[in-house]
């Protein structure tokens, strides 16, 4: 969806190793291809503050909600996140709206 929506996105089953792929592996590929990591895992926020890596980040703090639920969440923010990585490195995006961590 991000893709129909002119974003340049790329899933993780999209990936040799599919869901498999570590999240070291993913960090490398959003460095190298500077590409923002949309994850619901904790972990990747860890790697960011300790690393900055991901290159940049976009947490999913919804809590289990229906697919469809956070497919609308999303796209009634994507311009919000999108221009909010011009300047920021780390967004959240939880059921209340957006936060901007930096």
């Amino acid at each position: 969806m991000l893709r129909e929506s002119g974003h340049v996105a790329l899933h993780t089953l999209d990936l040799p190793l599919a869901n498999k792929t570590s999240d070291r592996s993913v960090n490398e590929l959003s460095e190298q291809k500077h590409m923002v990591v949309v994850t619901k895992d904790s972990d990747f926020v860890d790697s960011f503050l300790l690393r900055k890596q991901p290159w940049k980040l976009l947490l999913i703090s919804t809590g289990n909600i229906k697919n469809s639920e956070l497919i609308d969440i999303l796209f009634a923010n994507i311009q919000k996140i999108a221009s909010g990585f011009e300047s920021c490195d780390f967004i959240e995006m939880n059921r209340s709206g957006i936060v901007y961590h930096g």
